[in-house]
């Protein structure tokens, strides 16, 4: 235990329109980090008096929606302003399990750290994934959320792509990452449990459609993003970003089963227009 208690994390959470329950997750993983730096995007809405009463906690309100990449980069810039060395990145609808900080601090103590970016556990979706059997495995990207990132190759690699904005900052950066020669370190034995949208499985005429109920923006950010990413590393892990350009089958199912079909399958359109137009950064569109 004395050893783990060497290991100084702080944290980051970036807040949007946060429900009751976004707010109480907090209080699964505050105990375990030093500090935690709250990014709020909500626009004219101040949340701090819904927080947890803890002096480890930084408030700061953005007062506009300024993206997750500069949230997280805005906590990375705070923590090593601080001394710390590691940063654990959390979205605001992830919870945490007792004991799983103790096994990603294990990690982190056991391996040599100079070679790996991020050290990760094991997320528990509403996607069937088997999971990995091993104590330790090497993905090639993972979701932001629950990550802890070495701090110093966050230096070297120049943070998140902030013109990306939301969607697909956890992919660049992993693929950035290991790019530039480091991995990723998954800790299977450490879950989380994580919402990727509002996940169902429906059938019809024998197949199965995952449909993800992602609002209209993210359709847009998903589809624009996706293929900036692709251009950037399709000749270091083609299969990765052959994979991102698989839009059909989701706009199948945002058809057939999802609700708003207009605006997503429009957003999509537009995404795929403005990536061609070379537009970055946040949703130009009103609506």
């Amino acid at each position: 235990m004395a050893r783990k208690k060497e290991v100084k994390i702080a944290g980051v959470v970036t807040l949007y329109n946060p429900t009751d329950k976004d707010i109480e997750n907090i209080q699964t993983y505050i105990d375990d980090i030093e500090k935690l730096y709250v990014i709020d995007n909500t626009e004219g809405q101040d949340n701090k008096k819904r927080l947890p009463k803890n002096k480890k906690i930084d408030y700061i309100f953005k007062n506009e929606n300024v993206g997750v990449a500069k949230a997280l980069n805005m906590g990375a810039e705070y923590a090593l302003k601080d001394g710390y060395k590691y940063l654990l990145t959390m979205d605001q609808d992830t919870t945490f399990k007792k004991g799983v900080m103790d096994k990603l601090k294990d990690a982190i103590l056991d391996v040599d750290m100079s070679k790996y970016a991020i050290v990760t556990p094991w997320h528990n979706t509403k996607v069937n994934l088997l999971k990995a059997t091993l104590g330790y495995d090497y993905p090639p990207t993972v979701v932001t959320s629950a990550n802890i990132l070495n701090l110093d190759i966050f230096k070297k690699l120049g943070g998140f792509k902030e013109w990306l904005f939301i969607d697909g900052i956890d992919i660049e950066y992993c693929l950035h990452a290991r790019k530039m020669g480091y991995q990723i370190l998954r800790v299977n034995q450490a879950e989380v449990d994580h919402e990727l949208g509002d996940i169902v499985y429906k059938k019809l005429f024998g197949k199965e459609y995952i449909c993800s109920n992602y609002a209209p923006i993210r359709r847009y950010y998903i589809m624009r993003n996706n293929h900036y990413i692709f251009d950037m590393y399709k000749d270091f892990d083609p299969n990765i970003c052959w994979s991102l350009l698989e839009q059909k089958k989701h706009m199948i199912s945002v058809l057939l089963f999802e609700k708003q079909k207009y605006k997503k399958i429009r957003n999509y359109i537009r995404g795929l227009k403005d990536y061609k137009k070379g537009i970055k950064g946040k949703y130009p569109y009103k609506n």
